[in-house]
């Protein structure tokens, strides 16, 4: 056998030597001599020994976490990953646990994150197929003799040992970063990234779920906790499927970690809410806070601009899709409750979140009807709808105007578009325009039908005043009889006194009235308006 050579490198000073070679050199015999321990001698001198072995794995973790590097490690120790790894097949060394912990240790210290050489790339190749062996039912003649031996079917021995293996993982993740009490040595967050890569197999084992949630954490508390891009994809793809349980801090770090889990989430909520169509917002609500995502939303401002940059995208395409309006309205609402709440505790300017909106709209939009008194609901919505034509006006006069830059147009229409999508997401300023609308009163109802008709229809401007107006008209009408409708069954259900629906069903009748004449005179004007456009 090959002879240890004394180095420089084995003392930590020169009056405590770290490492004493006769030691090493003893050890590394040893681990030779006991093999597999399928002997009853060498059974017996391995169990004789196992506590000055554990001492002796103290200080030689101790060692390798003062190493700059595995490379160097191995120049200090070149037989070191043959002894470690002839105690990893004695099953008399693994089943104590202390001996076990601190075994795993030194082989997952010597694991680089980012191997620097082919040393290093070995290195770790090594480490990951052996625990790769030991935590699964793989052929191992010396293992199987123990459990024949101890009476302990594999199925058990296995599954304690890939438990033992997590606990030590999870416990070195939670260790501080600020923990190592020299320069040189690598912080614990360091590995954070090898050890997400070995836990890649493990995904959907239900003992892995403590480790999977501890390195999630982790992430979010250091910034060298890197997670590998094939535990994230492997973790995403197996909470879709839903073949993993995580808590609810593990999914917001996995979605502010991984995109494309983040944004399969929200594709799939659209495609519920579009598949069914008929969902009341009580069951949009109650599927978004399932979800977690508002809360996610609420708790980091990245996570909130990527899925309302899903929703603007999904609104370009299709402006009039009223079941992906209603998630987007639900959503808004959800979110807003959050925020009131993570808010309490550290205060995030409103800007942040919408950073396109036009700013002059964003309060008074985002501010509830329950925030202010009743009696001065008009008014704003007023204001409301004045400050949007004013915008809608400036894109026309844009578009008409020969000198001005397609630069300008194009961000007129940018403008129109980002206030529109901010109606959208507070519409609950809408539902507020058509109870007002019902209500009897001798106050002017043209501001509240332009903000329902930009709403409901926001593209159909341009230079044709007499034609916008037609198509706004017949559109308007028919989203207004539906909106009457739907109040007439709100107030059927006796939701307010029976004198108070008699009036406000009398007004519903006037306004349908009203409709109807409204649609009858339109007809002519429609048809010479589409005369003149041939």
């Amino acid at each position: 056998m090959s002879q240890l050579q004394p180095q420089s490198q084995l003392q930590g000073s020169a009056e405590e030597p770290l490492l004493n070679i006769q030691q090493m050199q003893f050890w590394l015999d040893k681990a030779v001599a006991w093999g597999q321990a399928e002997r009853p001698d060498s059974q017996k001198d391995t169990c004789l020994h196992l506590n000055r072995l554990r001492d002796f794995l103290q200080r030689l973790l101790t060692h390798i976490n003062c190493m700059s590097s595995t490379t160097e490690t191995m120049k200090t120790l070149p037989f070191l990953g043959q002894f470690l790894g002839r105690l990893c097949w004695n099953p008399y060394v693994t089943a104590d646990a202390t001996g076990r912990k601190l075994l795993f240790q030194c082989l997952w210290s010597l694991y680089s994150e980012h191997p620097g050489n082919a040393v290093e790339r070995k290195a770790n190749q090594w480490i990951q197929k052996l625990f790769s062996q030991l935590a699964t039912e793989e052929e191992d003649v010396a293992a199987q003799a123990f459990m024949k031996h101890m009476n302990v079917p594999p199925h058990e021995y296995h599954l304690k040992v890939l438990r033992k293996m997590v606990a030590m993982l999870q416990e070195n993740i939670g260790k501080s970063c600020s923990s190592s009490s020299s320069m040189n040595q690598r912080c614990s967050c360091d590995r954070i990234q090898a050890t997400s890569e070995a836990c890649v197999p493990l995904i959907t084992c239900p003992e892995a779920a403590p480790l999977i949630g501890a390195l999630l954490l982790q992430s979010m508390t250091c910034v060298r906790a890197t997670l590998s891009e094939d535990f994230l994809d492997a973790l995403s793809s197996a909470y879709l499927s839903q073949c993993l349980s995580l808590e609810e801090q593990a999914v917001v770090s996995l979605w502010y970690h991984n995109l494309p889990s983040l944004e399969e989430t929200v594709l799939r909520l659209l495609e519920c809410a579009q598949t069914n169509s008929q969902s009341t917002p009580q069951k949009l609500e109650q599927l978004l806070t399932q979800s977690l995502l508002p809360k996610a939303c609420a708790q980091h401002c990245s996570i909130f601009l990527v899925v309302n940059d899903i929703f603007r995208s999904f609104l370009k395409q299709a402006e009039g899709n009223e079941p992906v309006k209603s998630l987007i309205q639900t959503f808004t609402c959800c979110f807003l409750r959050e925020l009131a709440l993570q808010q309490q505790q550290t205060r995030v300017s409103l800007k942040a979140w919408f950073p396109q909106s036009p700013q002059r709209l964003l309060v008074p939009l985002l501010t509830l009807p329950s925030e202010m008194p009743e009696d001065a609901w008009r008014r704003h919505l007023n204001w409301l709808s004045r400050s949007l034509q004013r915008l809608t006006e400036e894109e026309e006069e844009e578009e008409g105007d020969e000198d001005s830059s397609s630069s300008a147009s194009i961000e007129g229409h940018h403008t129109v578009f980002e206030a529109w999508f901010l109606l959208v997401q507070c519409a609950h300023w809408l539902q507020v325009a058509v109870q007002l609308l019902v209500t009897p009163g001798p106050e002017d109802g043209g501001p509240l039908l332009w903000l329902l008709t930009f709403y409901h229809h926001p593209t159909n401007r341009g230079h044709h005043r007499a034609q916008q107006l037609v198509v706004e008209g017949s559109g308007l009408a028919d989203e207004a009889a539906s909106l009457l409708s739907s109040l007439e069954l709100k107030l059927n259900g006796g939701s307010c006194s029976s004198g108070a629906a008699n009036r406000v069903h009398l007004r519903i009748k006037a306004l349908r009235n009203t409709l109807t004449h409204t649609q009858a005179a339109s007809s002519p004007a429609e048809n010479q308006a589409h005369t003149l456009t041939l």
